[in-house]
């Protein structure tokens, strides 16, 4: 009998190492908090779109406060897939989010980025995003694009009209983009079914998420609630995020900042089964602690990990993908506080089984994005992945055949099955492992020399696949529209 063949009790078999921050029963009493919050306390909601959308499903409004009966909450969670399909510009479902599946990739909006020619602090400008559309096409394990800086360099209020043009023409990944409001955001939509062949087939096969943000604690605004709604209504998947911090706007402790993240998501979650039941939400996730020492929002917090976690935990008892938060830090250029955060960051990230990963690109308590930091997290995260593979335990990996067949005092180099699993060993692109002549060799560079250089080699040699002449025409068609329109709106006051 084969060990194969073996009937083994409580075998558990663990094929991706993980870790949960809370038990089942915190998480309930975290889910059964954010219920009591928005049922007693409620939401301040600033759109008359999103009152009435609340008063109709049995909501009881007063004003702008909206209070929210446990039932209808409860109904809104069970209504909502708990696995959303992303694909890529071309229609290939790429991006599973579902079971403890993780995908890690870039965060957008930032005030400056780094130049990787340079060093320079400066505004982004459009052709930033475009870097960034490449470096993203590049990198193998960044699974999505973001914009990683909004640029200033465009009509302000098409900012980010312009950044997912940059994106679309610069990359196949899935994009995860944001906008101003409602019109930028058909804007959006509009380029994308341009691209997947129509609107019928874009919801079909989404390759892009739309993006929102509320303001904790438990105040949305128009734009915010209305970019939920309007996404259900398109059948488009949003991410729907508190940008929560302890201390700043949740309670100091991180239970309370948890509950006031989970009730700020719920507000827009059953905005948005009230308009389309079964709509595909997100939740997002960005929970830190305010340093008491600067006031900042820290994004190299151990706190932010921790707390990240425990809401991926919170989610995934709610069965709802969650859209986390890694790979960045809080330090200005490359160097070891960077590497220390970032990498902390992202294994943490990966062991929480969250879903989506962002902010692979964040310095400077997220006022900075960084393409360097990008290509380093990269190679973070093909380590981490491997890690998140675990070990395979079989008659093949067991070996023991090939053990018995070498002997004692033997070597497996000329082993067929050596050659067999030689490259399942996870290997560097970035990390260096030469011996110190030939370190010495190739320049004796430092880590970030490395990346710096491989950063500036993507940008200059990556060709991402163009689009057809015909769907460019269309793309820009969009965005003139756009500009006309703003224009217009000048004119008019």
């Amino acid at each position: 009998m084969t060990k194969s063949q073996y009937v083994r009790a409580n075998y558990q078999v663990n094929a991706t190492p993980q870790f949960h921050v809370l038990s089942e029963h915190q998480c309930e009493n975290i889910y059964y908090g954010a219920l009591e919050a928005l049922e007693r306390t409620g939401a301040e909601v600033h759109s008359r779109t999103a009152l009435e959308i609340f008063r109709q499903g049995g909501c009881r409004v007063d004003g702008n406060r909206v209070r929210f009966p446990t039932r209808l909450v409860e109904r809104a969670v069970s209504s909502t897939p708990s696995r959303v399909v992303i694909s890529d510009r071309h229609g290939h479902r790429s991006m599973f989010l579902e079971g403890s599946n993780v995908y890690y990739g870039p965060g957008p909006t930032n005030t400056y980025t780094l130049d990787p020619f340079t060093g320079e602090r400066r505004r982004p400008k459009k052709s930033d995003t475009v870097r960034a559309g490449i470096v993203c096409d590049a990198l193998p394990n960044i699974a999505y694009a973001m914009d990683n800086g909004t640029p200033m360099d465009v009509t302000p209020t098409l900012a980010d009209v312009h950044a997912f043009q940059a994106l679309l023409e610069n990359t196949v990944k899935p994009i995860i983009h944001w906008g101003f409001g409602i019109e930028q955001y058909q804007d959006i939509v509009e380029m994308a079914a341009a691209v997947a062949g129509g609107l019928a087939e874009l919801q079909r096969n989404p390759f892009i998420v739309l993006y929102s943000e509320s303001s904790p604690p438990l105040r949305h605004s128009e734009e915010a609630i209305d970019k939920a709604i309007f996404a259900a209504k398109t059948d488009i998947p949003v991410i729907y995020t508190p940008c929560t911090f302890a201390g700043g706007v949740a309670p100091a402790t991180m239970a309370g900042s948890l509950v006031i993240s989970v009730a700020d998501f719920l507000v827009g979650l059953v905005a948005g089964q009230l308009v389309r039941e079964g709509a595909s939400f997100i939740m997002g996730g960005l929970i830190s602690t305010m340093d008491m020492s600067s006031s900042i929002l820290s994004y190299g917090a151990t706190e932010l990990s921790l707390l990240s976690a425990g809401l991926t935990d919170v989610a995934r008892h709610m069965k709802i993908p969650m859209f986390s938060t890694g790979g960045c830090s809080d330090s200005k250029v490359i160097d070891v506080q960077t590497g220390i955060e970032a990498a902390f960051s992202i294994l943490i990230a990966g062991l929480s089984g969250a879903s989506i990963v962002h902010d692979c690109n964040y310095m400077e308590y997220g006022a900075t994005g960084s393409l360097e930091l990008m290509v380093m997290d990269d190679e973070i995260i093909g380590m981490v992945k491997r890690i998140l593979e675990g070990i395979e335990v079989d008659d093949e990996h067991l070996a023991v055949d090939v053990i018995d067949a070498v002997g004692p005092g033997g070597h497996f180099l000329g082993e067929m099955h050596t050659m067999a699993h030689f490259r399942d060993f996870w290997a560097p692109t970035l990390i260096n492992r030469l011996r110190y002549d030939g370190w010495k060799a190739e320049g004796s560079k430092t880590m970030g020399q490395r990346i710096r250089e491989k950063t500036q080699n993507i940008i200059n040699t990556h060709k991402p696949e163009k689009l057809p002449d015909e769907v460019l025409r269309q793309i820009q068609t969009v965005v003139d529209r756009a500009e006309a329109r703003e224009a217009a709106k000048k004119i008019s006051k």
